[in-house]
Parts: structure tokens; C-alpha cells; sequence
């Protein structure tokens, strides 16, 4: 919790939370640090923690990770679509958003069709592996988030 102090700082409640459980907590901070070192760029990285976070209702999830969207520069209609579950406007990050769905509707057997469209935009085995990756670690924030109540953090 330390780590996520300095590296905010602040320990945010839904952190402080998931902390009743040290293993879930450090399993997840790890997850998601191998994440964002993943080949997938920044902002197609939120967009599926975005996609995840909206298709599970996570609140808390949906306001961290807009205001990460924003400073990498995304625009407001590609953070309103993905918050309100509509299709992007941008075809290589909506063929992100579309196979992470696939992904999760298919328990990961995602089809051929949906492959190839990923594929399409540049996108390789590893970074449909890395997608996986981003459901698995987003899901867990997700369900902890929900199961604890964790409250959205304050605005200043």
C-alpha cells in the first residue's frame, strides 16, 4: 500500500479496501503493473480497463480510469462512448473494444471473425493475449470493488 501511496499520493479507499485481503490486493497491484507493461499502447490499454469497468458497473473503476483516458489525451467522445458502452468512432481502438467484449462473452474462446478484425488493425496473437491479461486483472478490480462498496474518492 506503500508503493501506492508514493505513487499517488494518496492511498485511494478502494485500495485501502482491497487491503483486507493482502493477497487480493497484491496480486491485483501486480497484475496490473505487469499490464501496463504490456505491448498493447496506453490508450488501447484503457480502453479495455474501460470496457471492463463499464460492462461490470464498476463506478469507482470508470472514474479512475476516465481521468487516466483524459491525461493520455483521449478525446471526450472516445471517453463518453466507452463509458456509456457505445461503439468508438476510432476503428483501431473500437477493434480493441469489440474483442474485449467478444473475449469476455466467449470465455475467451473469442471466433474466428472477431480474431481477424483485431488482427485487421494491427494488432497481433500477443497483444489478444495481452487483452486476456487486461480482463483478468480489471475483472478482479471490478468484482473486489463492488463486493467491498468502495466509495468513489472525493473531488476537490
Amino acid at each position: 500500500m506503500e508503493a501506492v501511496r508514493r505513487n499517488l499520493g494518496h492511498l485511494p479507499p478502494a485500495v485501502a479496501r482491497l487491503a483486507a485481503s493482502p493477497h487480493t490486493l497484491d496480486g491485483f497491484l501486480q497484475l496490473s503493473a505487469l499490464f501496463e507493461r504490456t505491448t498493447l499502447d496506453p490508450v488501447a490499454r484503457e480502453v479495455v480497463i474501460m470496457t471492463v469497468a463499464a460492462r461490470n458497473e464498476c463506478h469507482v473503476c470508470v472514474v479512475m480510469h476516465t481521468g487516466k483516458l483524459r491525461a493520455l489525451g483521449a478525446d471526450e467522445e472516445t471517453v463518453a462512448a466507452l463509458v456509456a458502452q457505445r461503439p468508438l468512432d476510432d476503428e483501431r481502438l473500437e477493434a480493441v473494444r469489440r474483442f474485449t467484449l467478444d473475449v469476455i462473452a466467449a470465455s475467451g474462446a473469442a471466433g474466428d471473425e472477431s480474431l481477424a478484425a483485431f488482427f485487421g488493425q494491427g494488432f497481433t496473437p500477443q497483444n489478444a493475449l495481452e487483452v486476456v491479461m487486461g480482463i483478468g486483472t480489471y475483472t478482479l478490480s471490478a468484482f473486489a470493488n463492488r463486493l467491498t462498496r468502495a466509495p468513489l474518492e472525493p473531488t476537490a
